[in-house]
């Protein structure tokens, strides 16, 4: 099971996109996770829970608050711009899912649009960047 990985991936790349690194900056475990859920949503993060039967640690839940996704767009700014694509908002989109069994598989990122410029040609020449 790579969703761990994908994960990771996932908050590198939008690190490096949205210029934020690290993208998901928390003190400790718990203002992680706040941290995380001020970005992807907490309604998300309940139904994650709920599907997995699982409940927060009342101290957590505390201190999480409640709040709605917000749009990778609110990110982009005048430095990061020329970084963003649609093609990398999908991928970030897709790796940067709670629950783990939803998150895109290794294989199917390899074939994501984003990577579309380093896809290998039928006659077996690795593409350029950028075209």
């Amino acid at each position: 099971d790579y969703s761990l990985d994908m994960w990771s991936l996932g908050c590198m790349l939008a690190g490096m996109v949205f210029q934020k690194e690290p993208f998901f900056h928390g003190a400790d475990n718990q203002d992680q996770l706040v941290k995380i859920a001020r970005i992807l949503g907490t309604d998300e993060l309940m139904e994650y829970l709920d599907k997995y039967d699982q409940e927060l640690d009342p101290q957590i839940e505390e201190i999480l608050g409640r709040y709605t996704r917000k749009a990778w767009s609110k990110f982009v700014h005048i430095e990061n711009e020329h970084l963003v694509s649609d093609e990398v908002i999908d991928l970030i989109d897709k790796m940067l899912v709670y629950d783990h069994s939803a998150r895109i598989l290794p294989k199917e990122a390899m074939k994501h649009p984003f990577f579309a410029p380093l896809m290998v040609s039928p006659e077996g020449e690795a593409k350029a960047c950028g075209g």
